[in-house]
This record gives structure tokens, C-alpha cells and sequence, in this order.
């Protein structure tokens, strides 16, 4: 007997502390396309080990799973990265990013080899939006003062990241991702995607309750926007370090691989 979306995901999240809020809102949806790939994207602050956590699950799975290292250079350069990576995909694959790399996500995501999209406490603009205007709609997030310049570089203040951006983690292994911390380029914040591609695959989204790097109801916002189908972990914008269990499985899920 086939589970609709909401019913699966609900059982799915159950024993995760996690609630599904939101579906796609369809009766009897077609089930996810099985991907064997899942290529994973990370954000600002961050470098492609952040998915550590993360990895073990998905190819203990059978997964075949890749970690972008995204360049955080300029939004072309990053989306080039990904997709020179999609491109060795060989079938069905599920793009995955954290934070920033959303945008990347959203931009990269109409690839041919690209079957669904899970964002993680992640933008998710639609085509052309200023997504730095729009977040602006909502009250600023304290990370965002703790964001500093070395010319064109820039980085969060190690305060900053132990308190706003890893503030579920314990404090000696939030002092190791911060010590890995790839600095981003000014240029980087100033992209726009084109596409917006969550307009056209299933779309998975996980809200992290107590992000203090992008605002919650923001998060909610693009969520419900989207139509994707979403959970709400009471989680720092980290949640796919602090919480890996419930990001694996909802990864899961948009790879048509219940467990």
C-alpha cells in the first residue's frame, strides 16, 4: 500500500524529533524518482567537510555521495562547481545545500541529472529575486554582526560562530569547524540566479527553530513558497552536524529511498 507524502514524512520524522509542518499539498503524489546520487553543497563560514556528519548515513544507504568543495569566490564560479559535478553524476541525483549555497541549489538544480532538491536551513530565492531584500523583510539575524572584513574576504569572528552559527555544538568541536572556516568574497553576495528550479523539481526543506544565522520564519517562508515538503528541527543553522539523523533521512526521502 502506497503512503501519500505527508503521511510518509510524518512517519518518517516521527521518531527524530522532528514535525512535518508543511506538504506539497497533493492527494496522492507520484512517488520520488530513486536516485543512487546525492551531491552535496555547503555554505559561507564553512568548507565541504561540514557534510561529515551526513555522509556516513547516505552511503550506508548505498548512496553514491559527493561533497561540492564550493569555490565562494563569485555565484557563477559557484554554480560552475557544482555543475561540472552533477555532470559526472550517472542518473538520478539529489542536490542538497546548507545556508548559502541554496542559491546555488536553486540555480544549479534544472540540471538534467538533478531528480529533487533538499535545502538545509538554506536561500531558496525564486529567479531574479534580491534575496538580500527580501531578507531584510524579516528582523536580522545576530550572525549577521558578527560577519568581518579583510578587504574583499570575509568571515565570522570566532564569538560569532560558537554562539550564532554552532550554538547547539559542543563548544571544542564548534572550534575545529571554525578553524576550517574558507573566507567569502565580497563579489559572492552580490549574485542573483537566474533560475529558480525548485519551481519545476520536488523540493524538501529543513527549518532549523534556532537559526540565529538566517531567521526562522524566513526559512518558513521560502518552505512554504516553494511547496516543499518540510520539517522543523530544534537546531542552530548546523543542523546537518547537531542533527544528522533526521537531515540523512529526509535526504533519504527525496531519493526515493525509505528506510
Amino acid at each position: 500500500m502506497m503512503m501519500n507524502r505527508r503521511t510518509f514524512s510524518t512517519a518518517l520524522l516521527a521518531g527524530a524529533a522532528a514535525s512535518l509542518v508543511s506538504s506539497r499539498g497533493v492527494a496522492a503524489p507520484t512517488p520520488p524518482v530513486q536516485a543512487r546520487n546525492v551531491v552535496l553543497v555547503h555554505g559561507l563560514f564553512a568548507d565541504g567537510s561540514c557534510w561529515s556528519e551526513v555522509i556516513p548515513r547516505l552511503q550506508a544507504a548505498g548512496l553514491n555521495v559527493t561533497s561540492v568543495q564550493n569555490p565562494l569566490t563569485t555565484l557563477p564560479d559557484a554554480v560552475a562547481s557544482a555543475q561540472r559535478v552533477l555532470d559526472r553524476q550517472d542518473g538520478p541525483t539529489v542536490l542538497v545545500g546548507h545556508s548559502f549555497s541554496g542559491m546555488i541549489v536553486t540555480e544549479a538544480g534544472v540540471h538534467p541529472n538533478v531528480s529533487a532538491l533538499v535545502y538545509v536551513a538554506a536561500r531558496a530565492p525564486d529567479a531574479d529575486e534580491d534575496y538580500t531584500a527580501l531578507a531584510k523583510t524579516y528582523p536580522t539575524p545576530p550572525a549577521s554582526a558578527g560577519i568581518v572584513f579583510d578587504g574583499d574576504e570575509g568571515r565570522l569572528s570566532e564569538a560569532a560562530f560558537l554562539r550564532d552559527f554552532a550554538g547547539d555544538l559542543p563548544e571544542a568541536k564548534a572550534k575545529v569547524l571554525y578553524a576550517v572556516q574558507q573566507p567569502f568574497h565580497k563579489q559572492l553576495l552580490t549574485g542573483k540566479t537566474s533560475h529558480a528550479a525548485w519551481r519545476s523539481k520536488p523540493s524538501y526543506y529543513a527549518v532549523s527553530t534556532e537559526d540565529r544565522t538566517i531567521n526562522p520564519d524566513l526559512e518558513r517562508f521560502m518552505a512554504k513558497r516553494m511547496g516543499a515538503t518540510t520539517i522543523e528541527l530544534k537546531a542552530s543553522h548546523l543542523a546537518l552536524i547537531s542533527q544528522p539523523d533526521p537531515i540523512a533521512r529526509l535526504i533519504l526521502n527525496a531519493a526515493g529511498r525509505p528506510e
